[in-house]
């Protein structure tokens, strides 16, 4: 895989990923309908906390922006609860948020229960393998209770204001509430979190906020861009019935 993309340089890689993350969950709704798309949220949040760690830098417009690469499907995690909130309602919004928010903690619970079993000297990736989960699971239990507290609150408002706005508008402008609720709802979402890394690490308030002012420029990116992708998809219907 790694050689596959070897040409790249990071920015394309970090298009890449983004572009392949709206599709994904694109694919999952056209499969599975509202169910894919709780899918979607699930796979977001498990999968944004276990790379919230990985730190890496773009350059853009001769500016180098640290970013954390949780942020990339983490995002992914509104244009899905907008997706439903848009297509089947608030409530089923709110079901895929609080559904996401106990998977992610089941994940960290078992992955917790499994560091408990010694790893075998039988072969040595077994050591490999649980010094690697152990990184995962336990590295800072603050950045745990910060990304859960930060997913909790603004996902839960940007489900209500996505459905205030559509009522303001009278269902008319879908980019409108798309745009301004996932923007104030990321702006939360990173408001919260910055102050997960300045209590979780050895990072200044300063060089934390130069961070999520980082992670929010891309997050901005990425609203727009799925902009696209929801008009794209707000007729299209499942191939389940009744999904």
């Amino acid at each position: 895989m790694e050689s596959l993309f070897q040409g790249f340089s990071q920015e394309t890689l970090w298009f890449l990923v983004v572009f392949y993350d709206l599709l994904l969950i694109v694919l999952l709704f056209k499969l599975f309908g509202k169910y894919g798309l709780y899918c979607g949220v699930i796979l977001g949040i498990i999968l944004g906390n276990l790379q919230g760690g990985k730190v890496s830098e773009f350059i853009l417009f001769g500016n180098t922006f640290t970013v954390s690469m949780g942020a990339i499907l983490y995002s992914g995690i509104y244009f899905s609860t907008d997706l439903l909130n848009e297509k089947y309602g608030k409530n089923e919004a709110n079901r895929a948020v609080n559904i996401g928010f106990f998977a992610n903690i089941a994940v960290l619970v078992t992955l917790l229960l499994s560091l408990l079993f010694k790893p075998s000297d039988l072969t040595g990736s077994a050591s490999e393998v649980h010094n690697a989960l152990a990184v995962l699971a336990s590295y800072s239990p603050a950045f745990i209770i910060g990304s859960l507290t930060a997913y909790y609150i603004s996902q839960t408002f940007d489900v209500w204001f996505f459905n205030y706005l559509k009522n303001l508008t009278q269902g008319k402008h879908l980019w409108i509430r798309n745009n301004v609720s996932t923007l104030c709802s990321q702006l939360i979402d990173t408001f919260v979190y910055t102050f997960t890394w300045v209590i979780a690490t050895d990072l200044s308030l300063l060089s934390a906020f130069y961070i999520a002012l980082s992670k929010y420029i891309f997050k901005v990116f990425i609203a727009l861009l799925d902009t696209v992708f929801i008009y794209a998809v707000k007729d299209l219907k499942p191939l389940t019935k009744n999904a």
